[in-house]
């Protein structure tokens, strides 16, 4: 039977968001190619994780050694090498992130294996993948597929894919023997250097109002900030908001930003340049207000309101606040 590997990526002890992500769209497609799934844990003292997984794959390879604790492209790669070879998946789904990049490339290569990156659809039909990649910093959207006959390797966009739940698979969990060494590591694990932590994770939040260009000045920000704080969202912006130091660089949505998929997410005074729009298009809702009717925004919003938002952001917020009471 096939058999799709989802490659686990975690730090610190939690399992990352991608790692869901990658999971469910493929319960999707081993609905659709008969596969099962199997998700390869490396690590150390990895057993608790390995539980969490179970109920998402029909089993859970995990490979524990000292040397995996902290990750390491060039230790992973070995690893996988061999658990990829020996297996031999039909498809391999690794995260599109700095620790999938850093080593997907070469283990491609190692194990000549045909590689799409980055992509942020998979479809499987009659037995073969077509798979849909952003061209033009996200102008473009390309369908693809491989030249060859699998196994394939492809790289997934964080927050490509939604995360839902389907009845438990029950998996098991398949103890492998780690054949590492320290022989021939051109890398060395120095410290792990966390980047500075913003006031709020907006990748996290149910509820997102963001702002852009349109809202003219700096200190117009609180107004909407009030409006956020009425629903019991977080603040976001554009690229032009944090161009201007409006806000900070972690409030940003958009290719060159965060990826974001919030429940509701309301676009205020946002244009919509494709840039932005790939980072927020996960979003379950979509609410735009701009007074140009032609805006991009309104193609990618489920709702919108063409009107002066100075205008319509206080009669929004009150009539919120107004329904709490």
């Amino acid at each position: 039977m096939k058999e799709i590997m989802v490659i686990a990526e975690h730090r610190k002890g939690e399992l990352r968001d991608v790692t869901w992500e990658m999971l469910s769209k493929a319960r999707v497609l081993s609905e659709s190619l008969g596969s099962e799934i199997s998700v390869a844990l490396l690590g150390k003292e990895m057993k608790r994780l390995a539980e969490i997984l179970k109920p998402k794959a029909n089993r859970v390879l995990l490979v524990e050694d000292q040397r995996l604790e902290i990750f390491n492209s060039e230790i992973y790669e070995k690893v996988l090498t061999q658990l990829i070879t020996e297996r031999k998946p039909f498809l391999t789904l690794i995260g599109h992130t700095a620790m999938g990049m850093d080593f997907a490339p070469s283990l491609a290569v190692h194990l000549k294996m045909p590689l799409a990156t980055d992509c942020i659809g998979i479809d499987a039909k009659e037995g073969a993948l077509s798979l849909t990649r952003q061209l033009y910093g996200g102008k473009v959207n390309a369908t693809v597929s491989f030249l060859k006959q699998g196994p394939y390797m492809v790289t997934v966009r964080l927050g490509a894919f939604p995360v839902f739940d389907k009845e438990s698979l029950s998996g098991e969990i398949i103890s492998l023997p780690s054949l590492l060494t320290d022989e021939g590591l051109a890398k060395r694990f120095l410290q792990f250097v966390e980047a500075a932590a913003g006031e709020i994770d907006i990748t996290q939040a149910d509820i997102l109002v963001s702002v852009g260009r349109g809202i003219k000045e700096g200190e117009n920000i609180p107004m909407v900030k009030e409006l956020a704080d009425a629903l019991g969202g977080a603040l976001s912006c554009s690229r032009p908001v944090v161009d201007k130091k409006w806000l900070p660089k972690d409030r940003q949505v958009g290719t060159s930003g965060k990826t974001v998929k919030p429940k509701v997410y309301i676009a205020i005074g946002i244009s919509g340049a494709f840039q932005h729009i790939a980072g927020m298009k996960g979003a379950g809702t979509v609410i735009a207000i701009n007074k140009d009717p032609k805006a991009p925004i309104f193609s990618a919003a489920h709702y919108g309101i063409v009107g002066d938002l100075f205008k319509l952001v206080p009669v929004i917020k009150d009539k919120i606040k107004e329904l709490r009471k």
